[in-house]
């Protein structure tokens, strides 16, 4: 079952977020749904040095899906949520939500893997702490209709 406790973050557009158009250049959602990713880490006491350090686990984003909503703009205050949907094996499936005053601009849903010093996958559970939201199930957030960007970079 998907996770109820939402981690929220927030993120001011600053002009180098900015195209020529004046809007947030696409790819720089991606950007803002890490800075909130290592934040929720650190509220739970698990920032990358510690993850590293105490359990040789850091994390790799594995796949990432970005459906792209509405734009945001210069000076704008955004939120952006993170809420685990799946916690399993050593994958961890997250739900990523760019808001502006409520209202979704972007929804990612990103898939990170747990690998040990050598890059091997290891178990999610030796990295998170007894207890921690998620569970097994798993739905898309953005079927095939999103914008998916994939591969091995660092999270």
């Amino acid at each position: 079952m998907p996770s109820e406790t939402v981690h929220r973050h927030p993120v001011r557009v600053y002009y180098e977020d900015t195209d020529a158009a004046g809007i947030v250049y696409y790819a720089n959602y991606l950007k803002f749904v890490e800075r909130a990713r290592t934040e929720w880490l650190r509220d739970l006491g698990l920032d990358h040095r510690t993850l590293e350090a105490r359990h040789g686990v850091r994390f790799a984003v594995r796949r990432c899906v970005v459906d792209y909503r509405r734009p945001a703009r210069l000076d704008d205050l955004l939120t952006v949520e993170t809420r685990v949907t799946a916690a399993r094996g050593a994958r961890l499936v997250l739900e990523q939500r760019v808001l502006r005053d409520g209202e979704p601009l972007a929804v990612v849903e990103v898939t990170l893997v747990a690998l040990d010093r050598d890059l091997r996958p290891v178990r999610i559970a030796r990295a998170l702490p007894p207890g921690f939201p998620g569970g097994e199930a798993h739905r898309p957030l953005c079927g095939n209709e999103g914008t998916a960007t994939e591969g091995p970079s660092s999270s």
